[in-house]
């Protein structure tokens, strides 16, 4: 790994560099000549790029058994993949993430936009949660906690790798702790509030840093008002709303560990008079409050995907038409809908048409205020465009 002389070589097909000579970090495996030597490198091998030609592109993790076959990791075909390079990239997205935050909750890495890709972590004060999404990481996964060591000797961190993206990868599915003790969950700041995050069972790495701008732009929204959040995972946007001098919360979840962490976080920051939680599915609670005749100043939809994979798109899609005919009737004229879709699969334009169908099928008219993405700890790479996962739409509502 350490050796660029005795590292394998890996050849594009005639004109299969187009995309990565023009600065994509991949090369799919329709691109590679994939000769009976490349066929038999183990998945997530360090490997020097080559064109047909022989001219070397770069360095980086091949997997001879996945669509994405190559994922750069430098230009320089001679870079020294090692520790002390993970060590580099790690201090440069903490650099930028020291600029960005006052205090440490934030995404440290986000993948190729931060230079290691299929790599994510999430920081919690002292405490990390790893996710190694390519077979590249986690051969690299040894070297990794060894840079996370040299760069914020961390007291513990979690390996989170149950992702589904793990499987394309031909990984297995699992959850460790690599090192220290994380007996029960962990306290999140934002805003002066406290919150609840479960780094080992919880969803994906144990919390949502991406919708935190969010938070700050809808949360002021419902004061003086109702505001129903629906989907409330470990409640903040509840708890936020709370704080914003909303003068009812509901929210709405299916998980009883979600709806634990949210009622622990509502008395951590004293607004229990304020809300109500109710586990239940969010599509039958909905039609239940459009047919009482429910309405709020401000409703939240933010589900998890409704898209896990193109496959999936045609049918998963329409959800947030549905999601909208029913949240859209339950905002009181002048009052707000935020609604958010983190499916990958789910391109911007196509998700602002199914909430715009939405509001067509139950006759609500209305302006877009804003729409959004994840926070800046949540860079996108410039030739990735289709790594901003998520999409969010703030309306107001006639």
């Amino acid at each position: 790994m350490t050796d660029p002389e005795a590292r394998p070589r890996v050849f594009l097909r005639p004109g299969g560099d187009r995309r990565i000579g023009g600065g994509h970090p991949w090369a799919f495996s329709n691109e590679v000549r994939m000769d009976a030597a490349a066929k038999e490198l183990p998945p997530g091998a360090v490997v020097a790029l080559h064109r047909v030609d022989g001219k070397p592109l770069g360095v980086g993790t091949f997997n001879p058994r996945s669509l994405i076959a190559f994922r750069m990791l430098d230009r320089d075909p001679d870079a020294v993949i090692d520790a002390a390079f993970l060590a580099g990239r790690i201090a440069r997205a903490l650099a930028l993430r020291e600029r960005l935050y006052d205090a440490p909750f934030y995404r440290l890495i986000h993948a190729e936009a931060d230079g290691v890709p299929g790599l994510v972590v999430d920081r919690f004060a002292d405490v990390l949660s790893v996710q190694a999404n390519s077979a590249g990481m986690e051969a690299l996964t040894p070297a990794l906690l060894e840079a996370l060591d040299a760069v914020l000797a961390p007291a513990a961190v979690v390996l989170r790798n149950d992702s589904r993206a793990r499987a394309q990868e031909g990984l297995p599915q699992a959850v460790q702790v690599a090192k220290g003790q994380v007996a029960e969950p962990v306290i999140v700041t934002e805003a002066g509030l406290s919150f609840v995050a479960d780094l080992v069972h919880g969803q994906k790495t144990g919390w949502y840093f991406d919708q935190r701008p969010a938070r700050e732009m809808v949360a002021p929204l419902a004061a003086g008002g109702r505001m129903l959040d629906a989907y409330c995972q470990s409640g903040a946007f509840a708890v936020r709303a709370a704080d914003a001098s909303a003068v009812e919360v509901t929210a709405i979840d299916s998980s009883a560990a979600s709806l634990d962490l949210a009622r622990e976080a509502v008395q951590r920051n004293g607004v229990e008079a304020v809300c109500r939680f109710e586990r239940s599915d969010v599509f039958e609670v909905l039609e239940r409050l459009v047919s009482d005749g429910g309405r709020y100043r401000l409703v939240v939809a933010d589900p998890p995907a409704f898209v896990k994979s193109r496959k999936d798109l045609a049918s998963g899609i329409r959800g947030y038409r549905k999601l909208v005919r029913l949240a859209a009737p339950l905002v009181e004229p002048g009052g707000f809908l935020f609604v958010a879709s983190c499916s990958h699969n789910v391109e911007r334009d196509a998700f602002a048409t199914e909430v715009a169908a939405g509001l067509h099928r139950v006759r609500r008219d209305g302006r877009i205020l804003h729409a959004g993405g994840a926070g800046p700890d949540h860079p996108v790479h410039p030739r990735l465009p289709e790594s901003a996962y998520l999409k969010t739409l703030l309306l107001t509502l006639d």
